[in-house]
This record gives C-alpha cells, structure tokens and sequence, in this order.
C-alpha cells in the first residue's frame, strides 16, 4: 500500500492508497475526543466515490479537498456520498459536497427519519431529552446543571436529506465496484456497513472500532432495544470474510472475528454490572449507572458524556429486559428489578 503524508500544518494520519483505487482520506473532527474521521475513496472511470464525508467545518473541508487532491481528485469530482450513518462526523459534509459537485447522497431510510427527528425545534429536542432523564431518575438539580452546561441545540437542516435510500443488501451505483450495503443497527437505527469482496474488506463505519466500543444509545427516536440490534449485527457482519476491517476511526483492524469476540465480552461485563447493582439495592437507571464501570469515575463524567452514558446504561436495561432478565416497575420514576436469581 502506498502511503502520501498530508500538508505538515495537518497534524493527521497521512493519505493512504490501501488498494488499487481505494484510499483512506484522515479528516478532523472538532472534539477533543477522536481527532478524526477516514473517508474512503473509490477510484472510477466516472469520478470518484466516498464513504462518509467528515464533519461541517472548514477545517474538515480543506483536509478532506486535500486529500483527495493526493489522489488525483477535486471535491466537483465527486459522484456519490455513502454514509455510513447520520450522526455529525459521518454526514456533516454532505450537503456541501453534494452542491459543489452535484453528487448524490445515500443513506438508510432509519437514519433518514433520524434526520428528520433532529429537525424539530431544538426547545422540542430538549424537552423531549429531559423528560427522558426524569424517567431515568435522574435529579432535577442534575438534570438542570447538565442543560446548563450543554451547547446550545439546533436542527440539522432539511436539506441534508439523502438522495437515495440505501436499505440491507442493496449494491450502491460505483461504476467498476461490487459494494453491498450491510444494514447494522446500534449506534444508529440506519446504521450501514460496506462489504467489498474483491479484496474481502469491511468498511464498518462505528459499527467495529479497533479500541473504543461505539456509544449505543436508548432515546425515543433509536428504537427499542438498541444494544440487542447492535449485537446481532455483530453475528451479521462476522458472516463476512474480511482480510482487513477499515473503520471511521482510529485504525485498521487485521481480525474482525477477534474484535467481535471482544465487543461482546464488554457488553457482557456491562450486563454483569446491571445485575450486580440491582442485587446491592440500585433501583432506577440512574443509580444503576453510577454502578456501571466508564471511561472516568462517574463524577467526573460531564455534560454530554453523562448524558450519553446514561442513555447507554438504558439501553442495556432494555437489552435485558428483552432477555427476560429484568423488569421495569411503573412508578415515578419507573425502577428495576430481577425476575432471575
């Protein structure tokens, strides 16, 4: 493989030929977390085709034009826009790769009714958001201090709307590729994966991430049981022979089999914390939470962190549930209880 450095004031991963018309294009994110985003580019005798866009700044913009610059492409080459899902990171470039270059914009049609969710009155988002905190059992003190700290909330604009909905199984339009979209719900309800067979590659989006286990949230607009979704597309996607996983972050990974094996032990850990907080007297979500093992203790999780990690901690009582293993008890707020010794 061949591997191009980015301009030195980038301080990115460089800009990589990974096969013969495919590179990995490192874009920044704005967040002191992950420091970027890959978009993969598809060489045709078209123009080119990217997985995922990177996130709406003009940082992104110039490293993603540079990029593929390396590659012998302009953004207005672009044709096509496969997103692996919806979330900021993945999408939000899109719309501004779309009008410069006329490409269309795919995306599955759970992840277009995503879009169209976030569109509603950031006051509607908010109060929705809240209501499900209150029904966690969180503490209004806890709950008001956190919407304090938290950004502002805005729509993510209609316009960003796909132009073609991508469902599980369906081959995308890149002339010279036999790429199929592999639907896999968790980090989102659309989430999409890619299965290339010529040279047996995953492109997994969030779905497989070679260190960090993806945020898999329980919110009113993800579905019922989310983290259930996210560990069956772990057993769809193990179907796939892959020589090499090309995540959207991080790094590559040489043995899907084994990073699957260890996805589902962390969420076997976790379900085991749930049960063992209920055991010691824990009662609502959000006392079970502070039980549950995080990336920092617990009061030192903040604003959106606390707030995603509480939605995660939900969504495996809900996987539970699911399993038989716990009930949830109507009340104000609702708690949970064993119904297995």
């Amino acid at each position: 493989m061949t591997s191009l450095m980015q301009p030195p004031s980038v301080d990115l991963p460089p800009v990589e030929r990974l096969r013969p018309g495919l590179w990995s294009i490192p874009v920044p994110l704005p967040s002191a977390g992950l420091r970027h985003v890959f978009v993969y580019l598809f060489e045709t005798d078209a123009g080119g085709y990217i997985v995922d866009a990177g996130w709406d700044t003009a940082e992104a913009y110039d490293a993603l034009a540079a990029g593929l610059a390396i590659a012998g492409y302009r953004v207005s080459d672009v044709r096509g826009v496969l997103a692996t899902h919806m979330h900021h990171d993945h999408y939000g470039l899109a719309e501004r790769i779309r009008a410069e270059s006329g490409a269309w914009v795919a995306l599955h049609p759970a992840d277009a009714e995503m879009i169209k969710f976030f569109s509603r009155e950031p006051a509607d988002l908010r109060d929705g958001m809240n209501k499900l905190l209150i029904r966690a059992g969180m503490p209004a003190a806890e709950i008001e201090a956190m919407n304090r700290a938290l950004p502002p909330m805005g729509p993510i604009q209609a316009p960003s709307l796909p132009d073609v909905l991508l469902e599980d199984g369906e081959r995308p339009d890149v002339p010279g590729w036999d790429l199929r979209a592999i639907w896999t719900p968790g980090h989102s309800p659309g989430h999409l994966c890619f299965w290339e067979p010529t040279n047996q590659l995953l492109l997994a989006g969030d779905h497989v991430l070679p260190r960090i286990t993806p945020n898999i949230p329980f919110s009113p607009a993800e579905g019922a049981d989310p983290l259930g979704d996210f560990l069956a597309s772990l057993d769809k996607v193990e179907a796939y022979p892959a020589d090499e996983v090309l995540p959207a972050h991080e790094f590559r990974i040489p043995d899907l089999s084994r990073r699957l094996a260890e996805l589902r032990a962390h969420h076997d850990q976790r379900f085991a914390e749930v049960i063992g907080a209920i055991r010691d007297g824990a009662t609502t979500a959000w006392d079970i939470c502070q039980r549950m093992t995080w990336s920092r203790p617990w009061h030192e999780v903040e604003g959106f962190m606390k707030r995603a990690a509480l939605a995660e901690g939900m969504a495996h009582l809900r996987a539970l549930a699911r399993r038989g293993v716990l009930r949830e008890v109507a009340g104000d707020p609702p708690t949970w209880e064993l119904l297995v010794d």
